[in-house]
């Protein structure tokens, strides 16, 4: 049986390589958290668990390893701005195999505090995951980038405990983001 401990991050690369830019600069933000001795904020990442690929690996490659990732993982954030194509494949492909695993759903919005009604911010939402929560077929909690909520999210939600969020558009209380001074 695979040991379920890490959480997957996905995100619209939009084919740009610099990393200060476009959303892939939220998911170094994670792994700078994640690696700071000053910022108390633990974070698996499960791109680091398996062999890493390259640019020029074949895309059968790629999904093999983003499946074998995402198998071991315990739930996936999904990073959403206004940068984020609706219809990109790659990302379509993750959230789709993420719901095949019956991952637990983190909808992470950069540029905003508060998440208190997650659908009006169904303009970023790619096409797969439009379908899943129109259907109601999957489970997610809808949060700011921030980080109180997305430690909160990861530690709370996981395929391994069992504990999902209560519906595919749900967030968290006024009284949590004050808990969080947020």
């Amino acid at each position: 049986m695979t040991y379920r401990n890490g959480t997957y991050v996905a995100f619209d690369g939009g084919g740009d390589t610099d990393i200060t830019s476009g959303d892939i600069k939220y998911f170094n933000l994670l792994k700078a958290w994640a690696n700071s001795k000053d910022i108390e904020f633990s974070f698996s990442d499960s791109h680091q668990k398996t062999y890493q690929v390259n640019d020029n690996s074949k895309l059968t490659t790629l999904k093999s390893r983003l499946s074998e990732r995402m198998n071991n993982s315990k739930n996936i954030i999904i990073i959403l701005s206004d940068k984020t194509k609706l219809n990109n494949k790659n990302l379509n492909w993750e959230i789709e195999k993420a719901f095949e695993c019956d991952l637990p759903f983190i909808i992470v919005y950069p540029n905003y505090t508060k998440i208190q009604t997650p659908s009006s911010h169904k303009d970023v939402w790619p096409n797969t995951l439009s379908k899943l929560i129109a259907n109601e077929s999957i489970k997610c909690i809808h949060i700011p980038f921030k980080k109180e909520p997305i430690l909160d999210a990861i530690n709370q939600f996981s395929v391994v405990s069992r504990k999902y969020p209560k519906s595919s558009l749900s967030y968290y209380s006024n009284d949590a983001y004050k808990s969080w001074n947020i």
